[in-house]
């Protein structure tokens, strides 16, 4: 949630993003990341690697933000009509 109010704020202040909080906002996405992880949190971990997947998209990294998504994505077998996985994919 935190890296998700600092993205806001960054955009509410800037049209782009504003290089100096993309660092702290992509360390709280990677720490999200980490904790749904270890508690196998996958609806959880999905909707952090959009957010992770769309920073680096915006920030021309765009193959990385496509395997992050793809290898979360690829785990559910069920549930594509939920926004999330729409999103997603």
């Amino acid at each position: 949630m935190k890296g998700e109010l600092l993205l806001q704020k960054d955009q509410k202040q800037n049209d782009r993003h504003d290089q100096r909080e993309q660092p702290e906002i992509e360390l709280c996405f990677q720490q999200s990341l980490e904790i749904t992880r270890s508690q196998a949190a996958k609806s959880l971990e999905l909707r952090t690697a959009k957010s992770l997947g769309g920073l680096w998209a915006s920030q021309r990294k765009k193959a990385k933000a496509h395997e992050l998504l793809e290898e979360v994505y690829n785990w559910f077998t069920q549930g594509f009509d939920t926004k999330d996985l729409k999103d997603a994919k």
